[in-house]
């Protein structure tokens, strides 16, 4: 999956791999090697359960935990850790999206007016910025898109990250992956985090094929169900 030497330093970790939408489950793979790396133990010592909030969370036979996150598109697989405290990653495949009306419904005022003065030609993305931020700080926070996680105001799209409006101790930003997904990564934290992205050989070309195989919470809110957008509350 990379090579990556964890450091002193407070890191949020990332892997991207591949992800057919078959079984075995590649993230449960990605989780053991970022808990076997991160808390210094054999993988096999890994057990992966939930906080009382939902949150995914590894841990060993002497309950030293380990935060984690997962989140995946279509043909890929992203698992987010981090040693100092709570994480949440979301990932989204770039795509023609009614990114204006979509904003209309779903987000503050000042988001869908930000977007309306953004150029036309990259709207679809500076959208899936904010959402996959929405996303991400919800998983971090335990409670998914629950709660007006929707209606939560995103700082401007960068790649280092800033923190959230209203919410001191929480921070989100998006790495750069490549240019056809958009990737978030937040954090509770009350100073800057640092971020390492890890890719695993070989995941653009399993991308390209499995294109087909689409995981994500942003159908169920293009339907127009706001009821039932779905709440990703960090669970595999």
């Amino acid at each position: 999956m990379g090579q990556l030497t964890a450091s002193g330093r407070d890191t949020a970790y990332v892997w991207v791999g591949r992800h057919t939408g078959g079984q075995p489950d590649p993230a449960a793979e990605l989780l053991r090697r970022a808990g076997a790396l991160l808390l210094d133990r054999p993988a096999a010592e890994l057990v992966l359960t939930h906080e009382r909030d939902g949150r995914p969370v590894l841990r060993t036979a002497r309950s030293v935990r380990l935060p984690v996150s997962v989140s995946r598109t279509a043909g890929l697989v992203v698992v987010a850790a981090r040693r100092c405290g709570a994480v949440g990653v979301d990932v989204e495949r770039i795509r023609p999206l009614p990114a204006l009306a979509l904003a209309r419904r779903w987000f503050p005022p000042a988001e869908s007016t930000w977007l309306t003065g953004r150029p036309e030609a990259g709207r679809a993305v500076d959208f899936l910025r904010l959402w996959t931020a929405k996303e991400a700080v919800g998983k971090t926070l335990g409670r998914g898109l629950r709660g007006g996680g929707l209606l939560r105001e995103m700082p401007p799209s960068d790649r280092p990250l800033r923190r959230v409006p209203g919410a001191d101790a929480v921070w989100v930003g998006h790495p750069v992956l490549d240019e056809r997904v958009v990737l978030a990564v937040a954090v509770r934290a009350t100073t800057q985090v640092g971020v390492e992205v890890v890719q695993w050989p070989g995941h653009d070309d399993a991308a390209d094929r499995s294109a087909s195989v689409e995981r994500t919470s942003l159908p169920v809110v293009v339907r127009g169900n706001r009821s039932s957008s779905r709440s990703t509350r960090g669970r595999l």
